[in-house]
């Protein structure tokens, strides 16, 4: 269990077996912990010079003879936060580069074609990611929304994504199906940016999300996990219209 965790933590094979020698050993030379794993006093200093960059063990000398000490274990945890604070500030230097490199690689795409851009996302970590989308929109977001399914598709994600919609002062006008959670959370309306108005009938209900924003459509299938994010000024405009011709004859209030 323990050499497992060890491993997770990207130990090596020969670096793990040192290691949980020296927390029994408490402390050691080189051939007493060679007679232990049974690994030669070269390899011993040269994972012993790892383990101590990773500040999980330390060495002293005493007489002619260097001595390795394990300290204690708690101190996986500053390895572990040490090795986040690293991956997070490498992280960011390739999110500098990315963002040098944006204009150059946006001057890559044809901007001139005619042709519908489409993108496909899958499982929910997609649709998330689709849905990421819609807070660049430049103007209001036109939607055909069932909140039961969309909450029951993407669980806890809606209400953390309506605060951030909102804080980028996003404003949404959706037309809804009558169920009693999107019904309660009409509610929230002036709170959250929305203006909504519902089918005439109960039994008029459908369960896909469409949303209406920039030059793009984000269909999301909450029955097939998939979305699909479709660019094109043409057919978005069909849509707007169809949705403002449905929109201005239903009724402001159930």
């Amino acid at each position: 269990m323990i050499k497992n965790l060890l491993n997770q933590l990207n130990f090596s094979e020969k670096e793990t077996v040192i290691y949980l020698a020296l927390v029994e050993l408490g402390s050691a030379k080189a051939k007493e912990i060679s007679r232990k794993t049974g690994l030669n006093r070269t390899t011993i200093y040269d994972i012993c010079d790892v383990l101590l960059q990773k500040g999980l063990i330390s060495k002293y000398k005493k007489g002619a003879s260097t001595f390795f000490n394990a300290l204690e274990p708690k101190h996986l945890l500053t390895y572990l936060d040490r090795e986040k604070e690293e991956k997070d500030k490498e992280i960011e230097k390739q999110k500098q580069k990315v963002t040098e490199l944006l204009p150059q690689l946006i001057s890559l795409q044809n901007i001139y074609t005619a042709k519908p851009k489409i993108q496909f996302f899958e499982g929910e970590k997609g649709m998330r990611e689709a849905y990421e989308d819609t807070l660049n929109s430049k103007g209001i977001i036109f939607a055909y929304a069932n909140v039961e399914t969309m909450h029951k598709g993407l669980p806890n994600f809606f209400p953390e994504y309506y605060a951030r919609r909102t804080k980028n002062k996003i404003f949404i006008r959706a037309i809804i199906p009558q169920n009693e959670l999107s019904i309660e959370r009409s509610k929230h309306n002036q709170e959250e940016m929305r203006e909504t108005r519902f089918l005439p009938e109960s039994e008029m209900t459908f369960s896909p999300e469409v949303n209406i924003y920039n030059n793009k459509m984000l269909i999301v299938s909450w029955e097939e996990k998939m979305a699909i994010i479709i660019e094109s000024k043409e057919l978005v405009e069909l849509q707007k219209l169809t949705f403002n011709l449905l929109w201005n004859i239903l009724p402001e209030k159930l």
